[in-house]
């Protein structure tokens, strides 16, 4: 039997075990996205928030930017925007980035940290991982950003 209050394990370096005392989760669907069948946008278990990974797509469903790197890019960072203000949090309280871009060119690197300056800290970054991946859910998504936030609980 587990007897953890609120502790993470990390196991071969990827899964994230959170143990609540409560045992309860919150899951969200944040205004301003798609209504995903078979996930939530937001799962919030003790003072971890997860983020599933957000992608251009508008509230309806359809892809912004096609094409281009630059404009799917803000989509996603706004979609994680609209995440983060589902659970009162902001960039600041991001922790962990995962991001994962189709057919990864040096040409993107420069192009994603040019909007990820706009959003996120330069001097307290989150802890952050890039693969470059064959494709995507949709063949017209060029990128995907997935984020932990770490939320202290208000007494």
């Amino acid at each position: 039997m587990w007897k953890y209050s609120t502790r993470k394990l990390i196991l071969a370096g990827a899964v994230i075990i959170s143990f609540s005392a409560s045992g309860q989760s919150k899951f969200i669907q944040p205004e301003g996205l798609t209504k995903p069948p078979g996930y939530t946008h937001v799962v919030v278990s003790g003072g971890t928030v997860y983020i599933s990974g957000q992608v251009s797509a508008n509230e309806k469903g359809e892809v912004i930017g096609k094409g281009d790197m630059r404009a799917q890019t803000i989509q996603v960072f706004e979609n994680i925007a609209r995440c983060l203000k589902s659970v009162d949090a902001g960039f600041g309280d991001i922790v962990k980035l995962n991001t994962f871009v189709v057919n990864l060119k040096p040409e993107d690197l420069a192009i994603i940290r040019e909007v990820r300056k706009n959003y996120l800290s330069a001097e307290h970054p989150p802890a952050s991982t890039l693969v470059g991946v064959t494709a995507l859910a949709n063949p017209d998504f060029l990128i995907e950003i997935e984020a932990v936030v770490s939320k202290k609980q208000k007494q």
